[in-house]
């Protein structure tokens, strides 16, 4: 009874709400499980999947090889190689610093982290492969893969890399590639950074052709970022190559004929304008540029005395001394005040003003005609040939002839030196032209300059007859099957009208220079093959009134520039030279035997119907800064004993006066006429005697990138002899 009671007095616990709870609880739990699902499911689907992906797939960039460049017979001159990098994606490293320390040690080489900062602080995207050394030696390739476990997120890469065969031969022809900066990333399109471009030469100037597509690959990785497989793959399309005119034989030749010597040679075709060769020393060597330059040697190329970057073909600024008779006496003839008959006197030096002009020899040359005056370079001569065209009359020939403007070579930041008149003046440094400067002009001093190629085209419009080619460097562009998709034609840039009869004048002056009696250029003559040329010096630092030191006695540094154009055969012309020697002394000591070698070479490749091959020359040294002694120029030129004593005569006889009362309006450094556009004058010293005593001060004539030398400039004395 009374357990009953108990019993059914007890009450039974309820269940009922906390199942609700539960059941709620859970329910909410579902939906909010649901929820997320369906965001990273439906919504986020798309983002994570790419995440997924990055850390499972690897995309790598694979860059197009660039195309190869050729010489004119197919010789390959620049190529590209496989270069090994080390790359890191930081997030598959599970231990990033301790992974950097070791990478760094078995590279022997620190900088990973800074390489790995720079990305970051460049935005790179999660899991992008951080390029952390570039050019890996055999041995540094080894260890990182026999370390490959211990470096989690570290890979090799197999990338192309430029390949310049020959080092620093017509490196400011061929250029360079660098890396894509900023600033190009910003208006091309194509380019990723790290992507290698164009900066310079060939490189930049046929970048479109030479660069080809990039293509990709999907690789599927492990959790330590090893490769598992290759999931897809778009192949990249090689650049085409690119076939130039240069010959390699003949750029070898050029390039051992300058040596050590500071200066420029440019050979070309004078019957299609094509650049056969092509060299300015100092060079620099454009291997140094792949995969990028590192500050010190950045610093050793611009702090280069020699200015190596510096193309002297194009960008060298010099007076051309005596190689301008050539322009006086086209000019003369053509305006009538002058005839091949004309004979002048030349006692040794010509009273203009209140001054004297000296001649180079000191002895003077006597009563000479037009033939003999060119042949033996006499300045007082042509002294009276300016006098009697006039600076204007010498500038409009002078233009005619390709001088003083750009001749339109496919090169970036070629200057157009200075061709004067009295109009140039006027806008120049707001004065009127004085007759006496016009005797300097004559014998290619004073404000005149000109460079390389400028001389070159102009020998060659001499030789073929007055027709104006623009130079030019690439034959034709080849696509992967080798058939041409563009050509380059020869490009007419104008016939002068000059007179045959002048051009037959001048050219049977010049064959006699290198071959008859008297001639400044003997050594530059060839056994079967007439060689006609034009020596010069340019004054490189003014010497006073008077005074007439010996070559040998300066400083290597303000000796005289010397200059040789030629071009042969005489009749059917196949190649035209221009060559500067910086200060070399007259130009028939080191100018004309190096164009003698290259001419050698060439026509013992390329000899004319029906001439007897020529031998090729003989092994190359670079010259010596000394003249030759008498006794070796007599053991050289035998029966030419009277070319012998007037070189040697010229030896003693280069020297320049400035007047001490007045100069005769001859500037003191050459500038290009887009440069400066004013200089400071000294006052005359005899109004009466209508002779200009400007002297405007030394301006710069470097260029955005790279600058000239400024003792590369002519020189501030006009009144200097400017022989041969």
């Amino acid at each position: 009874m009374k357990f009953g009671s108990i019993r059914r007095n007890s009450s039974t616990p309820r269940i009922e709400p906390r199942i609700a709870i539960l059941s709620g609880l859970i329910a909410v739990i579902m939906m909010v499980v649901g929820v997320r699902l369906y965001q990273l499911q439906v919504v986020q689907h798309q983002q994570l999947a790419e995440l997924a992906d990055r850390n499972r797939i690897r995309i790598n960039r694979l860059p197009a090889l660039r195309g190869l460049v050729f010489d004119s017979h197919n010789r390959p001159l620049v190529d590209t190689v496989p270069s090994y990098d080390a790359v890191m994606v930081p997030e598959d490293a599970t231990d990033l610093s301790g992974t950097i320390k070791r990478l760094e040690k078995l590279l022997g080489q620190p900088g990973v982290a800074a390489r790995l900062q720079d990305a970051d602080d460049d935005d790179r995207p999660a899991y992008e492969p951080v390029t952390v050394a570039e050019h890996l030696t055999w041995p540094q390739v080894v260890a990182l893969e026999t370390h490959q476990l211990d470096l989690p997120g570290v890979s090799l890469q197999v990338t192309p890399r430029r390949h310049y065969l020959y080092g620093s031969m017509a490196a400011h022809l061929l250029g360079y590639v660098g890396e894509v900066n900023e600033k190009e990333l910003a208006h091309l399109n194509g380019y990723s950074m790290g992507d290698e471009i164009g900066k310079f030469g060939v490189e930049r100037g046929w970048e479109n052709f030479l660069r080809g597509n990039s293509g990709g690959q999907e690789i599927e990785v492990d959790s330590v970022g090893r490769r598992l497989r290759l999931l897809r793959e778009i192949p990249e399309r090689p650049g085409n190559s690119v076939q130039l005119t240069i010959d390699l034989d003949l750029q070898q030749t050029v390039e051992s004929a300058l040596g050590d010597v500071t200066g420029a040679m440019v050979a070309i075709d004078p019957n299609t304008g094509y650049v056969l060769a092509m060299a300015s020393h100092p060079a620099f060597d454009p291997n140094v540029f792949t995969g990028g330059v590192t500050p010190a040697q950045w610093h050793t190329l611009m702090t280069d005395p020699g200015h190596p970057l510096e193309n002297r073909v194009i960008q060298g600024i010099y007076a051309p001394g005596s190689t301008f008779k050539v322009v006086d006496s086209i000019a003369g003839l053509m305006e009538r005040t002058l005839t091949p008959d004309t004979t002048y006197n030349c006692p040794g030096g010509l009273w203009y003003g209140n001054r004297e002009y000296r001649c180079w020899r000191k002895q003077g040359h006597g009563t000479l005609s037009l033939h003999r005056a060119i042949v033996e370079s006499c300045d007082v001569y042509f002294y009276q040939v300016g006098a009697k065209l006039g600076v204007d009359r010498i500038a409009h020939w002078a233009n005619i002839l390709g001088l003083g403007a750009p001749t339109g070579i496919a090169l970036a930041h070629e200057k157009t030196g200075v061709i004067p008149s009295s109009e140039w003046k006027r806008r120049r440094y707001h004065e009127r032209w004085y007759p006496a400067e016009t005797l300097s002009v004559a014998i290619g001093q004073g404000y005149v300059s000109v460079t390389p190629m400028q001389m070159a085209v102009m020998t060659a419009m001499v030789a073929n007859g007055g027709t104006h080619y623009q130079p030019q460097f690439v034959r034709e562009v080849d696509g992967l099957d080798g058939q041409p998709v563009r050509t380059y034609p020869p490009i007419i840039e104008g016939q002068a009208q000059i007179d045959p009869n002048v051009l037959s004048i001048v050219r049977d002056a010049m064959c006699d220079v290198v071959n008859g009696p008297g001639g400044t250029a003997h050594k530059a003559a060839l056994p079967n093959i007439t060689v006609c040329g034009k020596t010069g010096t340019a004054q490189v630092v003014a010497e006073k009134q008077g005074d007439r030191t010996k070559e040998n006695a300066l400083p290597e540094d303000e000796r005289d520039n010397g200059w040789f154009i030629a071009f042969a055969p005489k009749d059917h012309p196949q190649i035209a030279i221009a060559a500067i020697f910086e200060h070399s002394g007259h130009g028939g000591t080191f100018a004309a035997p190096a164009v003698h070698d290259v001419l050698q070479k060439f026509f013992a490749e390329h000899p004319p119907p029906g001439t007897p091959a020529i031998a090729p020359p003989p092994s190359l040294l670079p010259p010596e800064n000394n003249p030759q002694t008498p006794a070796e120029e007599q053991a050289q030129a035998g029966d030419q004993q009277q070319a012998i004593d007037q070189e040697q005569a010229a030896d003693q006889a280069q020297a320049a006066e400035q007047d001490q009362t007045g100069d005769a309006g001859a500037p003191a450094a050459q500038t290009d006429d887009s440069d400066a556009d004013t200089g400071e004058t000294t006052a005359d010293a005899d109004p009466n005697a209508d002779v200009d005593a400007s002297a405007p001060t030394t301006e710069s004539d470097s260029d955005a990138d790279m600058g000239a030398p400024a003792d590369s400039r002519p020189s501030p004395d006009d009144s200097r002899p400017s022989n041969f």
